[in-house]
């Protein structure tokens, strides 16, 4: 009997059953990778082309508002920008450098003094003793209140003696290989009670380690000058002389600084008021709405702190006039801007568990949303515990 030979084409019929559903399998397999892949495809186009879309929706209101017919609009813009740290390169690329340039020294324009005048005044410590009604239920000597304008919400602390109040430095030798530092992380370092961002830094609108460690401009903190190189940012100073008067000056130097008697020090600007009278150009021109801090001081001493929320949905941020409107309601004899956009914090040690928890450090303004935790930087405005802590 002849054996049946198997060929190649030959296929037993069981192994025949057995291919059926392999072959099923591996083609349902590539039908759902050819789905998966489609899927993929067709997500990744969709969104490229919403991106492209928002960006050029984007750039086409840029456009619009830098080049349309309103000045003001156009003004407003660019101070918003060219005052934050990222975005400060964007009106250039619509009106060109000259015309940023324009814009910005038409903001630079001050009072006509230099330096606010120390003798007017006078701290009197022994008042700052007597109860009043002003003080009756703050008994630790800071006082903060909320503030709600047209385009923003502002906090303002008020220090009641103005002698626990100085400059913080991140370090005693600045320089760019010693990293600036984060409030939240100084304020317990310092064992301070409250404190807020306050001059100028190095930031060349990157994200350098380095931006936040180098201060511009004067700093002097207890007693000590720290620092003399750089310009401050507009071109103003605040500080407090031994007697813990507030200065606030358009320039300085450290031979004015020890002739003065400057204990704590640092710039930033434009001065806002200075011996009871408001800077009227700071106050008539577009500065931007932007997240804003300032320190300013009453006649009778008391310092104060403003902090203006910006760039979130409910406070877009205040403009110099806002500050001024603030610190001119609060009795400010003296006032100087200070560094504000994404720097702009407020910190409280809450003692008396008014804010939440007690003896825990509360954050009373609120970030920007474009943020997780304070920036990096080399001063800040701090208070001293008193007696009563």
């Amino acid at each position: 009997m002849s054996k049946l030979k198997q060929t190649p084409d030959y296929i037993a019929p069981e192994t025949q059953e057995q291919a059926v559903p392999e072959k099923k399998a591996k083609k349902k397999k590539k039908q759902r990778s050819g789905a998966l892949g489609r899927f993929i495809r067709r997500f990744f186009l969709v969104l490229f082309t919403l991106i492209f879309l928002i960006v050029g929706g984007l750039v086409m209101v840029l456009d619009l508002v830098f080049t349309g017919p309103s000045v003001e609009a156009r003004n407003m813009l660019t101070m918003s920008l060219i005052e934050a740290s990222a975005p400060k390169w964007v009106p250039a690329l619509f009106i060109g450098e000259e015309a940023v340039a324009e814009i910005r020294e038409k903001q630079g324009k001050e009072l006509p003094n230099d330096v606010a005048n120390v003798d007017a005044i006078v701290i009197n410590k022994d008042a700052m003793l007597t109860v009043t009604d002003e003080w009756k239920d703050h008994p630790d000597g800071i006082r903060i209140e909320s503030y709600k304008g047209d385009t923003f919400n502002a906090h303002i602390m008020i220090i009641r003696d103005p002698s626990r109040v100085y400059c913080a430095t991140s370090t005693d030798k600045f320089s760019l290989n010693t990293l600036g530092t984060r409030i939240t992380n100084q304020i317990e370092t310092e064992g301070a009670v409250a404190g807020i961002n306050a001059g100028s830094f190095n930031d060349d609108g990157t994200g350098k380690a380095t931006n936040g460690s180098i201060p511009l401009g004067l700093v002097y903190s207890e007693g000590e000058c720290l620092w003399t190189n750089g310009t401050p940012n507009e071109r103003g100073y605040a500080g407090f002389t031994e007697d813990h008067v507030l200065v606030v000056a358009k320039d300085m130097t450290k031979a004015k600084a020890e002739e003065l008697g400057i204990r704590d020090m640092c710039g930033f600007g434009p001065v806002l008021i200075m011996d009871g009278e408001i800077n009227e150009t700071a106050y008539n021109t577009i500065s931007g709405l932007n997240p804003r801090t300032a320190i300013g001081q009453r006649k009778d001493g008391a310092v104060i702190f403003v902090c203006i929320d910006g760039r979130q949905t409910g406070s877009l941020g205040g403009e110099y006039a806002d500050i001024i409107d603030i610190m001119v309601e609060y009795g400010a004899y003296n006032a100087c801007n200070m560094d504000g956009g994404s720097s702009a914090v407020m910190l409280y040690r809450d003692n008396l568990g008014l804010y939440g928890e007690a003896g825990k450090v509360q954050m009373i303004n609120s970030y920007s949303l474009l943020q997780e935790e304070p920036r990096r930087m080399p001063t800040f405005w701090m208070v001293r515990p008193g007696s009563e802590e």
